[in-house]
């Protein structure tokens, strides 16, 4: 049995951060209706590469759910979203503040009909404060939570990929299941607001602002972990990474270097002077990677149980031998879109990976067999249709 089985979940969004987190959900068991605009649907169905009409990205947010084209402003249309909510466990929608309220499915209406209903309501910076209205987008977010001042003191830069976006959306699926926990013991559901700022915010906090956290004059700022740890470096053909914490590998690295006079140099030979001589013995130990090739090098540092690896491009990811090993990565056919590759839900439960979800669903193609299930007849489905309240 998975996780979620027998939960409910209808999901209100346009990209990452509502349909990631639903989308987990779906694949520890809960079923999710995602409702879609009636014309274009998601618009993350039409960003980057697609076969079929649907989008790579699409897919990778969306496995496991059902889509349902539902007209929002039309009164009827609502009016059938408040019927599908009266036995959901979770509503969650990446609107804007006041979006749903609108349009008569606001957090008080739906919890008046269904008092067990967790209710999420995920936001670029809150419900309240001068940028509340404003819109959000991943880069605006990580502008604003200082992700991209920790990427670099000369030159603010960004983490390219969606970081904010997904890191909400794994913020609200936590938030949902301790919402959910709560509701077996008290029997009662509540509202959840979440903004990408937060979440943000939270998840770079520890490391990125540690200079940031201690207020008394007497606090002294050090180098951030992220100023001694992440560094590229390059072989005679390519490039690795070395992740020297302790002692005992920072010897490590100097063995296999050959440069083992740097262990007793001066300038290195405790904590506190190799860090105020950071920039020297980077220097030092970037020509000595330079004399050997990656192989080589690899080898050496293994055999002196140093954290390494060699940086990767994505095929080289996607075919390396552990991740061969855990199983991650499967490929199946999609009726659509072909030969895909997926990666599989990381936690594994009792020592399994959950099986695999359904594939993405075309825009709509649950709309008849949901609207049966609320007791709609054919002749009813299609006075909808042409109304254009469904499709």
């Amino acid at each position: 049995m998975k996780p979620l089985e027998g939960v409910k979940v209808l999901e209100f969004s346009t990209m990452i951060t509502a349909a990631f987190a639903s989308m987990m959900m779906a694949e520890q068991g809960a079923r999710v209706i995602k409702v879609e605009p009636i014309e274009m649907g998601d618009p993350m169905r039409y960003v980057g590469s697609a076969k079929g009409g649907i989008s790579a990205l699409f897919a990778n947010c969306n496995r496991g759910k059902e889509s349902i084209r539902v007209n929002l402003k039309d009164e009827a249309g609502q009016s059938l979203i408040r019927e599908l909510a009266k036995d959901a466990d979770v509503i969650v929608h990446n609107f804007r503040p006041g979006v749903m309220d609108s349009l008569n499915l606001g957090s008080e209406k739906l919890r008046s009909l269904n008092p067990g209903l967790v209710y999420v309501a995920i936001s670029g910076f809150g419900v309240e404060g001068p940028l509340a209205n404003a819109p959000a987008y991943d880069p605006i977010i990580q502008a604003h939570s200082g992700m991209t001042a920790s990427q670099s003191f000369e030159a603010p830069s960004f983490v390219r990929n969606l970081m904010c976006d997904k890191i909400t959306a794994y913020t609200a699926v936590q938030a949902i299941t301790a919402a959910l926990l709560v509701r077996e013991k008290i029997g009662e559901g509540q509202h959840i607001d979440l903004s990408m700022l937060d979440a943000g915010l939270f998840f770079i906090f520890p490391d990125g602002f540690m200079n940031n956290t201690l207020l008394d004059d007497d606090i002294a700022p050090q180098p951030l972990l992220a100023d001694l740890i992440y560094e590229l470096t390059l072989t005679k053909d390519g490039v690795i990474t070395t992740s020297a914490a302790t002692e005992a590998q920072r010897a490590g690295v100097m063995r296999a270097l050959g440069r083992e006079d740097l262990l007793t140099d001066e300038r290195f030979n405790s904590f506190e002077r190799l860090v105020a001589n950071l920039e020297e013995f980077r220097g030092e130990l970037a020509e000595a990677f330079t004399q050997f090739s990656t192989d080589d090098i690899l080898e050496k540092l293994h055999e002196n149980d140093v954290p390494v690896a060699k940086c990767l491009g994505y095929e080289e990811v996607l075919t390396q031998p552990q991740i061969l090993a855990n199983e991650t990565v499967e490929v199946r056919e999609h009726p659509v879109m072909g030969s895909m590759r997926i990666v599989r839900s990381p936690a594994k439960f009792g020592g399994e990976r959950l099986p695999a979800t359904s594939h993405s669903p075309a825009h709509g193609q649950h709309t008849q067999s949901v609207l049966e299930e609320l007791g709609l007849d054919a002749t009813m489905i299609s006075d909808y249709t042409e109304k254009g309240i469904v499709l």
